[in-house]
């Protein structure tokens, strides 16, 4: 980008203001929570708000890593692979992000590149800066360049001192700069650890991450302490001295039960206020918070609770299902009762132990996921939910296996199978998509993003969503293979939701079934606080029916 094209990005960002979120000492302290924490507080005082992730690693997204690696993949309506921050976004905002609210590492040096085997740099030599440097703010800037937003806060992953986040900060710090000093805010969240031995808070490891920052020529404006006690006046102070904040600066961010709590708690500390002042803009409208705090306490103040079991390749890290397990929280508080998941690994299942696996549950709900592996476990859990009236929800792959299942008992054909796990079958009730044949690369070739959907009047979806159309994302290669359809419809499983323009099956039910529902996108990508997943708020009421209905000694 040329001098003159950069100004004029700057130019038309002039009215945008820009917050900055780094982090220190540790990883996963928290910067994507606090990022959507302040979000929430700016947008309840009016203002209009989105943010931004930095990912420093080299993959073009995560869309190709393992979710042990990575934890889940969160896919936008237009179609991008994301963190699963972002998922945190949109909980916290309830406003939808795009595929330019995520940027890696390998987005920029890719763009780069191309430009660079295009001529576009007319001979000159390709550096980090300016080139890296200057591709990395024009990401930044054009989410400000048609007006919608008053603020962006952008959230650099990684921790500062990580070699792979140094083109990132120093972007940042040129920005400063370009903008202005009252058009930027830098936070830094750090740890304040607790050494058990001598019964002391140490703030040591904080100003070592400051000095850090403050050598990449970066003062950070606001100071936001994750800590397990209280931190009081006398260590804020020392804290704001020996790092060059004022001490109303030093916000402490302590451990809650949920992360629902911490937008509250940001409000309690003035985190808000602070950016506002520091941005010179107006407070506005004190945030109410109403619907927010009604959320709070249905969530601590259930009249019941439910047993779900999650069924998955990779319930062994919670992450890998980060969504699937904060919508059923909001269906949870929306139905007022806690919701107990309980994760099950689908390879542990056999037809042997199922039921001492999953008997005592009130729901059971088979996840996504690709290949293989887990995949016979899955489907018993699918035959045991179906034969013992359990509500069943299944996502995505745990649709496609609810297929599979009906197709092999009950529907007569026993070689039932998907495509995924068996190229070379004759019955494949689950095939690849026509769209798909031919593709061979991984990265961003599947169907995904937001579809519409027309369910079946009458049905589970449709008194779920109070309504006939509706948009859903997704993420997969295969789908049912209507060729089986009067097969499996003649024997009680239906399809109640198809793609208006395709014709593609979106869902399937049982209707003799107490509630038996397997889709072929991901409701869990748009659940939050205040709009709970219709779905999931359905599952949900179904398992405490079932309950009720059969009730046992907790």
């Amino acid at each position: 980008m040329s001098c003159s094209e950069q100004q004029s990005d700057i130019q038309a960002t002039r009215e945008t203001k820009y917050v900055f979120v780094t982090g220190g000492v540790a990883s996963s302290l928290g910067k994507g929570i606090i990022s959507a924490s302040l979000g929430k507080l700016l947008q309840s005082r009016g203002y209009r708000v989105t943010i931004q992730k930095l990912d420093p690693y080299i993959n073009i997204d995560p869309g190709t890593l393992n979710p042990y690696e990575h934890g889940e993949c969160f896919v936008t309506d237009d179609g991008a692979e994301t963190d699963l921050d972002l998922g945190h976004y949109e909980r916290f905002l309830n406003l939808p992000t795009s595929r330019a609210n995520s940027v890696t590492t390998g987005q920029i040096y890719q763009h780069v590149i191309n430009k660079e085997r295009r001529g576009d740099y007319l001979g000159k030599t390709v550096q980090v800066i300016p080139h890296i440097t200057d591709e990395i703010k024009r990401r930044i800037l054009s989410l400000g360049t048609k007006g919608l937003y008053d603020v962006i806060i952008i959230e650099i992953g990684g921790t500062v001192g990580d070699i792979e986040s140094l083109p990132y900060i120093e972007s940042v710090r040129q920005l400063k700069w370009d903008l202005g000093a009252h058009n930027t805010v830098f936070i830094h969240l750090t740890l304040v650890p607790y050494l058990a031995a001598s019964g002391e808070l140490k703030t040591k490891p904080t100003q070592h991450s400051v000095k850090e920052l403050l050598e990449n020529g970066i003062q950070p404006d606001i100071l936001v302490l994750r800590t397990e006690y209280d931190l009081g006046t006398e260590l804020r102070s020392k804290v704001a001295l020996f790092c060059n904040v004022k001490p109303e600066d030093v916000i402490e961010s302590r451990d809650v039960p949920t992360i629902y709590e911490v937008p509250l708690k940001m409000k309690a500390e003035g985190l808000d206020r602070s950016v506002l002042r520091k941005l010179q803009l107006p407070e506005g409208e004190e945030p109410r918070l109403d619907a927010w705090r009604a959320f709070i306490e249905r969530f601590h103040n259930p009249k019941d609770k439910v047993r779900i079991a999650l069924v998955g390749k990779y319930v062994a890290l919670h992450d890998a299902y980060k969504s699937i397990y904060e919508s059923l929280t909001h269906a949870g508080a929306a139905n007022s009762v806690k919701v107990d998941i309980c994760a099950v690994a689908s390879d542990s299942i056999t037809r042997e132990n199922c039921a001492d696996l999953l008997a005592g549950h009130d729901g059971i709900l088979v996840a996504p996921g690709f290949g293989h592996r887990g995949i016979s476990g899955k489907i018993e859990a699918i035959r045991y939910a179906r034969e013992n009236n359990i509500p069943f929800f299944g996502i995505c792959l745990g649709m496609q296996c609810a297929v599979v299942e009906f197709a092999r008992d009950v529907a007569g054909l026993p070689d039932a199978t998907s495509r995924e796990w068996d190229r070379a079958t004759r019955c494949a009730v689950i095939d690849l998509m026509e769209a798909q044949k031919g593709i061979t690369e991984m990265g961003g070739t599947m169907r995904l993003g937001g579809y519409a959907c027309r369910l079946m009047p009458g049905s589970r979806a449709a008194e779920a969503y109070e309504k006939l159309e509706i948009r859903e994302r997704h993420r997969h290669r295969y789908e049912f293979n209507d060729q089986y359809l009067a097969q499996m419809q003649e024997k009680g499983m239906i399809t109640t939701g198809r793609n208006p323009e395709t014709n593609l099956v979106e869902i399937v039910e049982i209707p003799a079934h107490p509630w038996f529902v397997g889709v072929q996108f991901h409701p869990e990508y748009q659940s939050s606080v205040v709009a709970p997943h219709p779905l999931f708020v359905a599952f949900v009421a179904a398992a405490l029916k079932n309950k009720k209905a059969h009730p046992t000694e907790d």
